[in-house]
């Protein structure tokens, strides 16, 4: 495998205020590394893109984010989340998750109503009261750009809905907790175009209120929607910037001709 020095130079630090940030994450699965040295500041509510050939760690890192990786990798590093290291044992890895939820590649929604989907978790949660159910219900799908298309149909099964509709259900489903941020890992790569449309809007439209964090393979979908935009090869973060600037400047040949299809 080629090797790369961890250069600090192509990856740029955004001047707004950070909601994540990760210090030197490494990742490694047995004795085979995974992820390099990888550091990062994300924005707050800001959409940042990652991008990278399959098997180039982008997956890998997202996971990391809310410790999706434990029982599978020694990662190592840290994850700063409201200047706590949260990537440290003693840490509420329930919470974590709460504050920083996932949206998975392929829809899952749960084999319950509509409604029940959004309320299940509140009502783990303790919130009963029907009223107040109903309301984080109706925002939550009003949020995922949903509610207009299924408002007559709560109580409905969600399995009766399409790959659209369901991603945007699981959408609702983590906004019902008021996470602040929000990872995401391919997730229109089943849909069809007009549903990846719609996931499109609805996460630009969620930019306002949350910080936002997708792995892509699809460049188009990365320049249309991300502020920031992060290049994964081999397992190193090579370069990070501006969507725009990458797209139209990259500082190294590999990161251009990733993007120009020479690869990937």
């Amino acid at each position: 495998m080629q090797t790369y020095q961890y250069d600090q130079t192509n990856i740029c630090q955004p001047t707004l205020a950070p909601a994540l940030a990760t210090r030197e994450l490494e990742v490694f699965y047995g004795d085979k590394q995974a992820l390099f040295k990888g550091s990062l500041q994300f924005p707050k509510h800001r959409i940042t893109a990652l991008i990278g050939a399959s098997g180039s760690g982008k997956s890998t890192f997202l996971r990391c984010l809310n410790r999706m990786n434990d029982r599978v990798a020694t990662v190592k590093g840290r994850i700063l989340y409201h200047d706590t290291d949260i990537n440290q044992r003693q840490i509420n890895v329930y919470q974590v998750r709460r504050q920083i939820s996932m949206v998975f590649q392929r829809p899952n929604p749960f084999a319950k109503s509509i409604r029940e989907n959004i309320a299940f978790a509140l009502k783990q949660q303790g919130l009963h009261d029907r009223a107040q159910l109903a309301a984080r219900v109706e925002t939550s799908l009003k949020a995922a750009a949903l509610w207009d298309e299924v408002k007559d149909e709560l109580d409905q099964s969600a399995l009766a809905l399409s790959g659209g509709q369901q991603q945007r259900l699981c959408i609702a489903r983590c906004l019902a907790l008021a996470p602040d941020i929000l990872l995401l890992d391919e997730p229109a790569s089943a849909l069809d175009p007009i549903s990846t449309a719609k996931i499109e809007a609805t996460l630009a439209a969620l930019r306002h209120d949350y910080t936002i964090i997708i792995v892509t393979h699809n460049m188009q979908q990365a320049s249309r929607i991300a502020d920031y935009t992060a290049f994964f090869h081999l397992g190193h973060i090579l370069e990070y910037s501006e969507t725009e600037a990458l797209f139209t400047r990259p500082q190294i040949k590999v990161t251009e001709d990733y993007i120009s299809g020479n690869f990937g």
